[in-house]
């Protein structure tokens, strides 16, 4: 028999908790606010919890996850990030595309497991 759970929203804790749709619509979570060009403008305004059997992140000891929530009424368009910036990460990714034996670039991440590329671990 399965257990069933049932959150109720305890809007006099701070920040107030909210159920799974339970929330306000002002009240975004931080990928909402990347959808809409948005970051948080101060600090989390409420937070959602939800039970979760889906495997993924790991969830906490009680078997809940949750999400931080933002006013989107109080939130700030998000920075644009600076030609140097960007210069760094195409740097960083193609550092890691370059595999460790041969030292080319074959045009995907090496697989860990392999510690080399495809053509590395079929030659070996």
């Amino acid at each position: 028999m399965a257990r069933c759970r049932v959150v109720f929203a305890e809007l006099d804790a701070d920040p107030p908790l909210y159920p799974w749709r339970q929330a306000p619509p002002h009240l975004l979570t931080r990928s909402q606010l990347k959808t809409a060009g948005l970051r948080p403008g101060r600090r989390p305004a409420g937070m959602l919890a939800w039970a979760s059997r889906r495997g993924g992140r790991p969830r906490t000891p009680e078997g809940w996850r949750y999400a931080w929530l933002y006013d989107a009424r109080l939130a700030r368009p998000r920075r644009p990030a600076t030609p140097r910036q960007l210069a760094a990460i195409a740097r960083a990714l193609a550092a890691r595309r370059r595999c460790p034996a041969c030292g080319r670039d074959p045009g995907y991440v090496p697989s860990a497991r392999l510690g080399c590329c495809n053509d590395c671990a079929v030659a070996a």
